[in-house]
């Protein structure tokens, strides 16, 4: 049995194992509901035809809010936060000004958390067996606030979210309804970056970590998909054949724009790094897009323990314009450089010296992804790198 299929099976022993010590202590109500059954919230008409196959979505071996979602998120200041490792990644989003990390080693094991950042309704979603972080607006529908938990579903492999006001279905790399009353409804994605903790903590002292009082007992720190990404390693319960261009479980920055998509694989992004820093420049969809990408980030699903797996860095997508003007960067030891202004910048887009400094670039929404996984939700994608 490949490794990230005995992984995913510990993961779902673990699982069930806390889940039976500690279901009482989780803070929702509505958790262990029947993501099939009626429910006395929105008013149904008829159910819409599906927009998959149900027979693609297929049972991950747990149960609906078996991997508990973080329904009444408790937060840290930075100086209080004593449980990270410096390389460890940390999904990353801010708005109006309120900057919050929701570490890698607290979503591996609940994979959802229904938030409110900066006064809007957000959830922020990790999927382990596609190493994708993603956040969504969450939307009011008929006058109800939706709220999301996992369905114990995959979806080529990718976590499906259920709303628990009507039960729909929603894979997550997707951010669509496929099945039920809210079938065809899309959410609004939000820009994240998974990164360090030290490169997040450096430019956010100020800033919201999510604690680990999630009302739930795991072994935080550790990794239940010890190995995953592997190069021995195949996708769990993935149907068909994965896109033959780059090995399954490749790590690539997926962009989207205008139905253009492109694969940056961190590959290509190390082989031109100097010194732990990369810079590449493309378009997407008829818009400039520059990806940097800087080492000392390591793995979520690499080594038992996360602090101790191999360092795959992170990337961010921005729009090179500042103002009028389009910069141009080079990377140089220790950092990158704009070609107009000498300004340097850091993996978060922002200038932290030079006549641009404090100046941010607009992020583009991008999704760190496993190869496999990109290319199945967007078959078309160009690879950056290849004809």
């Amino acid at each position: 049995m490949p490794t990230g299929r005995r992984s995913r099976l510990a993961v779902v022993s673990a699982t069930s194992l806390a889940v039976a010590l500690s279901l009482s202590a989780c803070t929702s109500a509505t958790r262990g509901r029947s993501v099939s059954g009626s429910s006395s919230g929105i008013p149904r008409a008829a159910t819409p035809s599906p927009l998959v196959d149900p027979d693609d979505i297929t049972f991950g071996g747990v149960p609906p809010d078996g991997i508990p979602p973080i329904d009444d998120p408790k937060f840290l200041t930075v100086s209080e936060v004593d449980f990270l490792d410096a390389r460890e990644p940390v999904i990353a989003i801010e708005i109006h000004g309120d900057a919050r990390a929701y570490p890698a080693q607290i979503m591996i094991w609940h994979e959802i958390v229904n938030d409110v950042v900066g006064g809007v309704p957000v959830v922020v979603t990790y999927c382990p067996l596609c190493n994708t972080g993603i956040a969504f607006r969450r939307p009011v529908i008929d006058g109800q606030l939706l709220d999301f938990g996992t369905s114990g579903k995959l979806y080529h492999s990718n976590l499906v979210m259920y709303d628990r006001q009507t039960e729909s279905l929603w894979p997550q790399a997707m951010g669509l309804a496929v099945i039920g009353p809210l079938t065809g409804t899309k959410l609004d994605m939000l820009p994240v970056q998974m990164v360090s903790w030290a490169d997040w903590r450096a430019e956010h002292p100020d800033g919201k970590v999510l604690s680990l009082d999630t009302g739930a007992v795991r072994p935080y720190g550790e990794n239940p998909y010890e190995s995953y990404d592997r190069p021995d390693s195949t996708p769990f319960l993935f149907e068909g054949p994965p896109d033959p261009r780059l090995h399954a479980l490749a790590r690539v920055l997926g962009v989207q724009v205008a139905g253009d998509a492109v694969a940056f694989p961190y590959l290509e992004l190390e082989d031109r790094a100097v010194a732990g820093w990369s810079i590449v420049e493309a378009e997407v969809g008829g818009r400039d897009v520059v990806v940097f990408w800087k080492a000392g980030t390591v793995s979520a699903v690499d080594a038992p323990v996360i602090a101790r797996s191999r360092d795959v860095g992170a990337t961010g997508a921005f729009d090179p314009r500042v103002g009028e003007r389009t910069l141009t960067f080079h990377a140089t030891p220790g950092s990158i450089v704009d070609e107009q202004t000498g300004s340097v910048w850091n993996i978060v887009g922002r200038a932290v010296s030079g006549p641009l400094a404090g100046t941010e670039l607009r992020p583009v929404i991008s999704t760190e992804s496993f190869w496999f996984d990109w290319a199945a939700f967007h078959p078309d994608t160009r690879i950056f790198g290849r004809r």
